[in-house]
Formats: structure tokens, C-alpha cells, sequence
């Protein structure tokens, strides 16, 4: 019999890497710090690619693709930036290497290159440069780009999706006329990230500005979406810049305006990346495994049949079948509106229907359909919702005739339900607190997200940070007009931020 899977209550982060590796989500590589991301896990993120790219080009974006190094000077160009992902920058030296009889390959020293190239953390500075030939006119703006890439940043300590020194993700980068339009646009871009993250992940989030400590490096200001994972951690979910001028005039990117006149362009950024995955896997899974929201889920349903002798087998396989056919079949605005309903039939009788249940409850399909010789007499099957274990919650004899439609039913209401559930442990796990002293307590225990008071200043925030651990995630646009003292200073404050422990 398999391992089980480490209780979330006794040591939570084992729980969640015993998932990713049980459920067939992602290995660690060879190379320190990067993944392998099986094909389980890979099938999840192309579901949110591909949501993610069509709400992007809904809202009148195009996919492009810029080069993965990028010239250490272009990072020097912009001051922030430079300092903000130095640390983290791997970077190619030489172009060639050379074999040496008896000690395999080394470095060519006579292929140095003239300039370190640096492989890419981000792409502001290669695509701004890139941008300098675009951009000529008012009549070449706004320019909506997104490009689907990987990235490389160095981390000491890495954990398989939340934090790898490479990742895979988007990054959409625009240039507009002027400053409303570009802030139009960070707030527009913030809103498709939400409105992914509620209705695809069925992760609830938090919307609003950065601190000025945790900004992005070169923005004027960054804004962001927030969650809250099961351990009452915040995890950073998704992020949208406002770069005002900074890239354009370090990259010279100027266009004549209606009046003739030479302006500088106005930027944006933002990016969601795999992270994600590890978001939707610490929102929704349990003790007996992943939880998908239906949505992203790579298989919907899962029918299982259930037989002993070869006469039995070939009946509910044939059942089976027909089943899955009459789903895949099923109207898709009907369903969510973008694909099909996916359907597996596990016809493998050479494991017992309790392992092959296990299996699938562990890999997180959404509905399981069992189907054996005593529901095919009766025309009927079971039903079983991956978010509502246990036998108690299981729907028999439900009628063939009418298992497409219920089965439809359960993905929606699971969808919804699933966003419900992560609002209200959100929502039961954030507090009001009013003093230092009961910041300092709570958010050792019970954790969670901590609304408190804060003067504004960078260090406040900083001292905050080193005592206690817990950061500033954002100031909520929805928080209400509060005018208080600072835990810390007593200084004025303007309103209630959201601190917590983060990932």
C-alpha cells in the first residue's frame, strides 16, 4: 500500500510537497534549485495559460517573444532594477567549451565574452530597447505586448512551484501616450488577475498597492493580488506594475505627439507565473490529497467500473464508454464555456476499485463515477465529488439517463463551493489589531492576515519585518476611511494595511 500523505495539522509544509510528488505534479531536478514538471502538473498550467491568454487578448493584447539573455549593460540603464535583481542574476561568461584529453570539457578561455549577458530575471530592459524602434509616433501607442517565457532568478532556498531559480510565466509589458492611460491599464491588468484567480482558481484575493519597500524594482508603484493559504499565509498571487517614464527614458523610447511635440512613453508590466500552482494547491487540498477547482482541472470526471468476471467487465466498460461519450458531447455553454468536459475511463481491472478510487481522489479529479454490475441493472450509477470525501457523501443510484446533467451540476457547484470555503477561512483568519504588542502576539498564533495601523514610513515597515517576520502585502482599495495611530510609532496613520507571513 502507498505512503499516506503527511497530515496538514502536524507538519504542514511536508503536506504539501508530498502532494506535489503523489500527485504527480513536479520532481526536483538535477540541476539545484529547478523542477521537473510532470505532465499532471504541466496539464494544469496549460489550462491556466490558456485562460489566461484569452482573457489577455479579450482585452487587446497580442503574444510576442524577446530573447532569454539580455546584456548586463541594459540592467545598468535602469538604477532600481539593477540593484533590486543583482543578487539574483545568473550570468554567461564565455561561448564555448573545449575538450581536454583526460578531464572531458572545460571553459575556453579564449571564448570570453566581451559583455556578461545575463539570462533573463524579467525583460523590461531587452523589450524597452526593442521598443525604441517600435515607437515613433502617438499613432504607434498604446503597444500591447505579452510574451509566454521562462526566467531565471538564483534562489538559496527553493520549494517546487513557490519559489524555483526557474520558473515559467507571462509577462505583459505596454507602452501608452500618457499616464492615465498606462495607470488604466496596471489597474485593468490587476482586475483580470482577480477576476483569474476567484473564477478559475477559486482563490479569493485581496487587490490593492505595495508598500514602497516591497514595490517591484523600477516601478512608481506595484500593485498586486493577495491570498491566503491553509496555513494562514499570504502568497503573493500575481502583481501589476506602473513604471510611469522610468524605462522609456532610460531606453531613450520618445514619440512625436498630435501637437508635434517629443513626449517619453508611459509603461506597465505585470505577470503571473507556475506559483500559481502551488496557490491552488495549498488553497483546496486535503489529507487524502489535490483538490482541483473544476475549471482547471485537467480530467473532469472519472468513471470507474467495476466487475469480476470478463462478461461483467465488458458490460459496465461498454456502459462507461457510452457515458463518457454523452459528457464529452455535452454543450460547452453549458458548462464554463471555454472546453470540453474531460473524461477518463479506468478500465484497469488489475488493481481493486479501492486503490483505483485512492488514486484518483489523490490527483485531484474533480467527479468520480463508479459503475459496477448492480448499478448497470438498474440503469443507474454513483456518484462522488472529489471536495466531499467519505462514503456519507457519495449519490447512488442515480440514473444513466440523467448522470450527464447531474455530473454537470456537481462540477458548478463544486466550482462555486470551492470559492465559498477559501473566502470564509479567509475571512475567519483575518483580525483587527489595535497595539504592538498584540500584533506580535497574533501573528505567532493564530496567524493569519492582521489589519493594523502603519505611519507610511519605509522604516517602520522594516522594523516591523525584522521582529516579527510578518510583511506588508498590500493596502486594500475596498479597505474603509480609518484614521488611526501606528502600532509601532503611535504616529498618524491614514488606514488599516494588511500584514502576514508570506511565502
Amino acid at each position: 500500500m502507498a505512503e499516506k500523505i503527511t497530515p496538514r495539522s502536524s507538519d504542514y509544509s511536508q503536506w504539501y510537497l508530498d502532494i506535489v510528488h503523489r500527485a504527480g505534479l513536479a520532481e526536483n531536478s538535477d540541476v539545484r534549485g529547478c523542477m521537473v514538471i510532470k505532465p499532471h502538473g504541466y496539464a494544469i498550467w496549460e489550462k491556466m495559460q490558456r485562460a489566461l491568454d484569452r482573457l489577455f487578448k479579450d482585452t487587446g493584447h497580442v503574444n510576442a517573444y524577446f530573447p532569454l539573455f539580455i546584456p548586463k549593460s541594459f540592467l545598468a540603464k535602469e538604477e532600481e532594477m539593477a540593484e533590486g535583481f543583482a543578487k539574483e542574476c545568473a550570468v554567461v561568461t564565455h561561448y564555448r567549451l573545449k575538450a581536454v584529453p583526460g578531464k572531458g570539457v572545460q571553459v575556453d578561455p579564449d571564448a570570453k565574452l566581451e559583455e556578461e549577458l545575463i539570462v533573463r530575471p524579467t525583460s523590461e530592459t531587452i523589450i524597452w530597447n526593442t521598443y525604441r524602434n517600435w515607437i515613433q509616433s502617438y499613432r504607434d501607442l498604446p503597444l500591447l505586448i505579452n510574451q509566454w517565457c521562462n526566467v531565471v532568478r538564483w534562489e538559496m532556498r527553493t520549494r517546487l512551484f513557490l519559489r524555483t531559480a526557474e520558473f515559467l510565466w507571462q509577462e505583459g509589458h505596454t507602452a501608452h501616450a500618457t499616464r492615465e492611460e498606462a495607470e488604466e491599464e496596471a489597474r485593468r491588468m490587476l482586475d483580470v488577475y482577480r477576476r483569474f484567480a476567484e473564477e478559475w482558481m477559486a482563490m479569493p484575493v485581496l487587490t490593492g498597492p505595495k508598500s514602497e519597500g516591497q514595490k517591484f524594482p523600477g516601478a512608481v508603484y506595484t500593485l498586486c493580488i493577495e491570498a491566503m493559504m491553509q496555513d494562514r499565509r499570504a502568497l503573493q498571487a500575481g502583481t501589476s506594475h506602473f513604471l510611469g517614464q522610468n524605462f522609456a527614458k532610460a531606453f531613450d523610447v520618445q514619440f512625436q505627439t498630435a501637437e508635434g511635440k517629443l513626449e517619453y512613453a508611459w509603461a506597465t508590466s505585470w505577470g503571473v507565473s507556475t506559483r500559481l500552482i502551488g496557490g491552488l494547491i495549498m488553497t483546496h487540498s486535503d489529507d487524502q490529497g489535490l483538490v482541483v477547482p473544476p475549471r482547471l482541472a485537467p480530467i473532469h470526471v472519472v468513471v470507474v467500473p467495476i466487475g469480476k468476471t470478463d462478461a461483467e467487465r465488458r458490460d459496465v466498460v461498454a456502459a462507461a464508454h457510452s457515458l463518457a461519450a454523452a459528457l464529452r458531447d455535452w454543450p460547452r455553454e453549458d458548462f464554463f464555456g471555454y472546453e470540453p468536459i474531460t473524461v477518463k475511463v479506468d478500465d484497469n481491472f488489475n488493481q481493486s476499485p479501492g486503490f483505483r478510487f485512492n488514486e484518483w481522489e489523490l490527483r485531484g479529479v474533480p467527479v468520480r463515477v463508479e459503475l459496477g454490475p448492480k448499478d448497470l441493472a438498474q440503469n443507474a450509477c454513483v456518484l462522488a465529488r472529489r471536495d466531499q470525501p467519505g462514503k456519507e457523501s457519495k449519490q447512488a443510484g442515480v440514473p444513466l439517463a440523467e448522470a450527464p446533467a447531474r455530473i454537470v451540476s456537481l462540477l458548478k457547484a463544486m466550482q462555486q463551493d470551492l470559492l465559498e470555503r477559501a473566502r470564509q477561512w479567509r475571512d475567519a483568519a483575518s483580525y483587527e489589531v489595535n497595539s504592538y504588542e498584540e500584533f506580535k502576539a497574533m501573528i505567532e498564533e493564530p496567524g493569519g492576515f492582521l489589519w493594523a495601523h502603519w505611519d507610511g514610513t519605509r522604516e517602520t515597515e522594516e522594523r516591523i519585518a525584522a521582529e516579527t517576520k510578518a510583511t506588508i502585502r498590500c493596502s486594500p482599495f475596498d479597505r474603509p476611511e480609518e484614521p488611526g495611530r501606528c502600532i509601532l510609532t503611535g504616529r498618524p496613520s491614514a488606514g488599516r494595511v494588511v500584514f502576514a507571513k508570506a511565502y
